[in-house]
C-alpha cells in the first residue's frame, strides 16, 4: 500500500505564493502518474495538475500560475502556486496512479492512492 504525505499548505493573502509537497512511500524505477486535485467546501473534487508520462498537465484555471514538478527519485511531487487567488482556497489532495501514463489523467477515479489533504486558504 503506497502512502502519500502532503505538506506546505497554509493561510496566505491574494497574490502570495505557496509550495506544496507530496512524498510517496514507494520508490519506483519509472515515474508513476502523480498529481494534485483540490476540493472546496460544498464542491466536487477537481483536477489541478499532474505529472503524466514525465510531462506536466494543468487545468485551465491554474495554467501560468501553478507549476508541477517531480524529483529525480520519482517519489515526490511539488506544486508551486503563484499569484494565488481567493478562489484557490480548498483542501489540496495528492494522488498517485499505479500506471506510468493515463489518458484520462483529469479524472480522480484514475488514481488509486490519495493523501489526507492539506488546507490552502487565500484571503482577499
Amino acid at each position: 500500500q503506497v502512502q502519500l504525505a502532503e505538506s506546505g499548505g497554509g493561510l496566505v493573502q491574494a497574490g502570495d505564493s505557496l509550495r506544496l509537497s507530496c512524498v510517496a512511500s514507494e520508490r519506483t524505477s519509472s515515474s508513476r502518474v502523480m498529481g494534485w486535485f483540490r476540493q472546496a467546501p460544498g464542491q466536487e473534487r477537481e483536477f489541478v495538475a499532474t505529472m503524466n508520462g514525465g510531462f506536466p498537465y494543468y487545468s485551465d484555471f491554474v495554467k501560468g500560475r501553478f507549476t508541477i514538478s517531480m524529483n529525480s527519485a520519482k517519489n515526490t511531487v511539488f506544486l508551486d502556486m503563484n499569484s494565488l487567488k481567493p478562489e484557490d482556497t480548498a483542501v489540496y489532495f495528492c494522488a498517485r496512479s499505479s500506471f506510468n501514463f493515463l489518458n484520462n489523467y483529469y479524472r480522480s477515479s484514475e488514481y488509486e492512492y490519495w493523501g489526507q489533504g492539506t488546507q490552502v486558504t487565500v484571503s482577499s
